[in-house]
């Protein structure tokens, strides 16, 4: 890889009726509830795939059975207070817009 060039952390995740999902990993956080993952869905290579109108998920670490697996974050308040936490991160990251 160039140098300057990007590339996006990707994962694939399956869907309950086993449909596959492309998305970037924007970022990570460890809080004292849990792992949590703020993904984007992939648009793919040559698309700007961090789009402005695109929505950004957050999803809470688990293991199941010795595996990792992604789920929701039922809790409304959680989920606000890691969007505050997640949205000051992108800001030092990618600066304000």
């Amino acid at each position: 890889m160039a140098d300057g060039e990007y590339s996006a952390d990707l994962i694939t995740l399956i869907d309950d009726e086993g449909v596959q999902h492309e998305f970037e990993i924007l970022d990570a956080i460890e809080t004292d509830d849990g792992r949590y993952c703020a993904l984007l869905p992939y648009l793919g290579d040559g698309v700007d795939g961090a789009a402005e109108e695109s929505e950004y998920y957050i999803l809470q670490v688990v293991e199941v059975d010795g595996e990792e697996e992604l789920t929701e974050v039922e809790d409304e308040e959680m989920l606000d207070t890691l969007a505050e936490i997640f949205e000051g991160r992108f800001e030092e990251m990618y600066g304000a817009e």
